[in-house]
């Protein structure tokens, strides 16, 4: 499974863009699916996941501004996020893990500024 990002970009605070992770085969098979983050210097931390039942896990930070959905038909997991802040700067990651083995797939990150 290869994992594509897109709809990163600049933004001002308080203003929403949409993550998408398209995935180049089926994650029906994936038990989570969900987006991480990396801002400079730090280390990279969950922001959202979505199991294959549909339950969902955020980071506190993020709580009620952030909503992670998936569409097993179009093999997409979404990132919605809203009154975003300049802390919410970072590059954003997809990840997904399944399978048979329990493998990780990461894809290759899409940049998220929000200036102030």
């Amino acid at each position: 499974v290869q994992l594509v990002e897109s709809g990163g970009g600049l933004v001002q605070a308080g203003g929403s863009l949409r993550l998408s992770c398209a995935a180049s085969g089926s994650i029906f098979s994936m038990n989570v699916m969900g987006w991480y983050r990396q801002a400079p210097g730090k280390q990279r931390e969950l922001v959202a996941a979505v199991t294959s039942g549909g339950s969902t896990n955020y980071a506190d930070s993020v709580k009620g501004r952030f909503t992670i959905s998936r569409d097993n038909v179009k093999n997409t997991v979404y990132l919605q996020m809203n009154s975003l802040k300049p802390e919410d700067t970072a590059v954003y990651y997809c990840h997904a893990e399944g399978g048979y083995y329990s493998t990780h797939y990461w894809g290759q990150g899409t940049q998220v500024t929000v200036s102030s």
